[in-house]
């Protein structure tokens, strides 16, 4: 017989949105996955129930079991959903939209582009709905800085709140209109995502902040 983890203390102590652990506990955000175009995050809480038109599922009954696990409703109702470990893809898909957002595959290109690495440094003007962030979040790891700038102080305290609430520490959201005030006081940033309106507006204070690599001489020989 398979080992169960006991259930956790009924406390909600929120946790970093990206780990390993097998069981969910008190506290995880945790992406329910009903259809493939119906995906929902709640953050387990003791005392809450998610209703759906598949049935009813108590957060109690999802705390100590992995993630992965295919949950079904109690009776009257016979449907079912799977419990899945949160990653940056799967919030995009599940994510309160505040903002039109970007998807996977644009995400991974711009990365890409941006040369996004673990410890590096990169900054993202317009947060909007925070698909972007959570992703970059990731790619920077703990060692890593992501500076992402909001003009709409709602969707900027909204943003914040989320941040705070996944656990990204490695985030560093600001309020600020970056296209007539600039990025502050920041400096050797290896990337610039612009995603705002105007974008030409804020490129010439983001030259001022790049990372300037040295030049390197080749001795002949």
């Amino acid at each position: 017989m398979a080992a169960v983890a006991a259930p956790q203390t009924a406390q909600l102590v929120p946790h970093p949105t990206f780990h390993s652990r097998a069981h969910i506990a008190y506290g995880d955000l945790v992406i329910l996955y009903m259809t493939r175009d119906i995906l929902k995050a709640i953050t387990i809480t003791e005392g809450e129930v998610f209703h759906n038109k598949f049935g009813r599922y108590e957060h109690s009954n999802l705390v100590g079991i992995k993630f992965g696990s295919k949950v079904h409703s109690p009776p009257p109702h016979a449907g079912y959903l799977y419990v899945l470990r949160p990653t940056p893809e799967l919030w995009t898909l599940s994510l309160p939209h505040r903002t039109q957002i970007l998807y996977s595959t644009d995400i991974a290109y711009i990365t890409m582009r941006l040369g996004v690495r673990p410890g590096g440094t990169v900054l993202e003007a317009g947060t909007g709905s925070g698909s972007m962030t959570h992703s970059l979040s990731r790619s920077v790891g703990d060692k890593g800085r992501v500076l992402s700038y909001e003009y709409h102080e709602p969707r900027y305290l909204k943003a914040k709140e989320e941040f705070e609430g996944h656990g990204l520490k490695n985030v560093e959201l600001s309020h600020r209109n970056v296209c007539k005030d600039g990025f502050g006081d920041v400096s050797n940033v290896e990337g610039v995502f612009l995603d705002l309106p105007a974008p030409w507006e804020a490129v010439p204070y983001a030259t001022k902040i790049m990372r300037v690599s040295p030049s390197v001489s080749h001795d002949e020989e």
